[in-house]
């Protein structure tokens, strides 16, 4: 499969991305059976030897248990780490987190980011994420919060680069202002069932 670099970053992926929002075969994580994990790890290893090198996560996909079974190949196979680019995304939480009343909403606060982010390193067990996407637009978002918890996940090693997901470019524009680091991808969604992305400005 071809190789291209990730945007402005040092980080070289397949063409193609493997989504990994079905790899437990459900969205609901009580529907989780043996045979669905083990299928899930079966595809995730088809795929490496297909040639993908960029496997594409978020929090929500099935509230963690993707990310968990994509660390257990993992940690089964450490020495494939370095030949592979790992993304997911964060800034979604569902109804009832973290307290039974709570509404599913977005949150792009410091706090939420980082500990998503250190969730998904403990599930995918790994070190660092390759790139960190926030997860849809917070309309309620503070860009400067976001920037200083985006300089802290990279201070300290936990992600390499950063990017945004179904964002407005005035969106983007705006977060940019404050992050010193660049923002080097864009994930938005688009299939024959949804191309409003092509003409809504994102």
């Amino acid at each position: 499969m071809e190789t291209v670099s990730l945007g402005t970053s040092q980080l070289q992926t397949s063409r193609i991305a493997y989504g990994c929002w079905r790899l437990a075969g459900t969205w609901n994580p009580s529907e989780v059976t043996a045979d669905k994990e083990d299928a899930g790890r079966r595809a995730i290893v088809a795929a490496m030897e297909a040639g993908y090198t960029l496997f594409d996560h978020a929090d929500i996909y099935c509230r963690g248990h993707a990310e968990t079974l994509f660390g257990q190949v993992m940690k089964a196979n450490p020495e494939i780490r370095d030949d592979i680019v790992i993304a997911t995304k964060c800034g979604i939480r569902a109804a009832g987190e973290p307290w039974s009343d709570s509404p599913h909403r977005y949150d792009f606060s410091a706090e939420h980011i980082i500990t998503s982010c250190e969730n998904s390193l403990k599930r995918l067990q790994i070190e660092t994420i390759d790139l960190l996407h926030l997860h849809r637009p917070d309309f309620l978002m503070n860009p400067e919060e976001i920037a200083e918890a985006f300089n802290q996940l990279m201070r300290t090693g936990k992600v390499r680069e950063f990017g945004v997901s179904n964002f407005r470019p005035s969106q983007i524009a705006t977060l940019q202002k404050f992050c010193p680091m660049p923002l080097v991808a864009h994930q938005f969604e688009l299939s024959l069932a949804k191309i409003d992305g092509l003409s809504d400005g994102t």
